[in-house]
This record gives C-alpha cells, sequence and structure tokens, in this order.
C-alpha cells in the first residue's frame, strides 16, 4: 500500500477529476428521495445497471411508500426477481416502508442515524442518499472507492470507516461534494480491480501504484 498522499498531490488529482467532469452523477435511476433509498438499498451486492433494468418498472407504480405497501412483498418480488438476494431485499423494501410511512410521515429522513434505523439501510446506502438528494459532503465508500483509496494513497485505510475518514479528513474541502462519485466512477472503469486501464488514466503520472498497466 502506498504512504498517504500528500495535500498538493491530492489538489491536483481532483482538480483534474473535476476538469474531466464537473458534475459527476450517481448511475442509479430514481425519481425522488424514496425511490433513490430503495434503490441503493437493492444494489447491494448487484450491479447499478442490473438495479436499473429492475426498477424502472416498479417506480412507476410505486414511487411513495404508501403505493409500495399497496404492492405488496409478492409484488416487490415479482419486478426485483432478476437481483440478487431479492426476496430478502423485497421483505427489507416492505419494512423500511412501513416504517417511514409510521414513523416519519412517509418522508425519508434526513440524518445518517435515522436513515440507518430503515431496514436493509447500513452507513454506505445512508452517505449515497445524504449526499445525492440532501447535498450533503458525505462518502459512501464501496469496493470501488475502498481498492481506488488505498491503491493510490489518496485515503488509506484497513476497513471501509477508515477511508470514509480519510477521504474526510484528506481532500480538500472544495472537493468534498462529489469526492466518493469521482472515485466510484475512476474504480469502476479505469482504476479497475484486475486490469487497471492506466493508459487512460488522467492521473497516472500522480499515482504511486507499482503495478501499473501499460
Amino acid at each position: 500500500m502506498p504512504d498517504q498522499l500528500d495535500y498538493k498531490t491530492i489538489h491536483e488529482i481532483f482538480s483534474r477529476f473535476r476538469a474531466h467532469e464537473a458534475e459527476p452523477k450517481g448511475e442509479l435511476e430514481h425519481v425522488n428521495a424514496y425511490t433513490l433509498v430503495v434503490a441503493v438499498a437493492l444494489s447491494a451486492q448487484a450491479t447499478d445497471a442490473g438495479v436499473n433494468k429492475a426498477t424502472r418498472a416498479l417506480f412507476r407504480i410505486a414511487d411513495t411508500p404508501q403505493k409500495m405497501l399497496e404492492l405488496g412483498e409478492a409484488g416487490v418480488i415479482e419486478h426485483i426477481k432478476t437481483i440478487g438476494l431479492f426476496r430478502n431485499k423485497a421483505k427489507n423494501v416492505i419494512k423500511l416502508s412501513q416504517m417511514l410511512v409510521d414513523d416519519y410521515d412517509g418522508e425519508v429522513p434526513s440524518s445518517r442515524a435515522a436513515l440507518e434505523r430503515l431496514p436493509g439501510v447500513g452507513r454506505k446506502t445512508a452517505n449515497v442518499v445524504l449526499n445525492m438528494w440532501f447535498k450533503q459532503p458525505t462518502q459512501a465508500v464501496d469496493t470501488h472507492i475502498f481498492r481506488l483509496g488505498n491503491r493510490t494513497g489518496i485515503a488509506n485505510g484497513k476497513d471501509v470507516v477508515a477511508v470514509e475518514r480519510a477521504i474526510e479528513d484528506h481532500i480538500p474541502a472544495e472537493f468534498q461534494q462529489h469526492a466518493h462519485h469521482w472515485m466510484i466512477l475512476h474504480g469502476r472503469y479505469v482504476c479497475k480491480a484486475r486490469k487497471p486501464v492506466c493508459a487512460n488514466c488522467i492521473i497516472a503520472d500522480l499515482c504511486p501504484y507499482e503495478e501499473k498497466t501499460v
């Protein structure tokens, strides 16, 4: 693992990310805060593309907690059965919808603690929702960010929470809002797990990773 990069290098890396794509977007399709919560919860151990394919029809008929409850668990299963762990996820979607109706008047809460109370919603999901919908500079660390952070020295850490803290501690404030999206997209499409596409990497000259591909 490379040493943690210095401030100047990290600033240059994120300046390049911003110049390349000023407003990076998450790839999960949603129409409101509620459908974003559901989409992110469904994306665990699944691809965004696979979730989008399953939820397009679902969200057309159930874009609120009450409508989802009316659809019922069997109806949810019918829509998401192409997604891994679909039975358990459907159960959680119904449970979290009921909790939103009972405890939050059908609205998605805007605190991490409240979001993490929802069945099937962990820290990463909460951070995605806080960042994408409520515009908080939270950092949702997935496998791509964890790999990229440690491989490049942008944000070192032995677990996802440590990498989250490293991003918050080391990446300049001006880049915090979009940091996790820049890192996810770079890790997903360029700094891949097995064969990083170093020839197409806009930060290759700043990256200390020793096993670069040519």
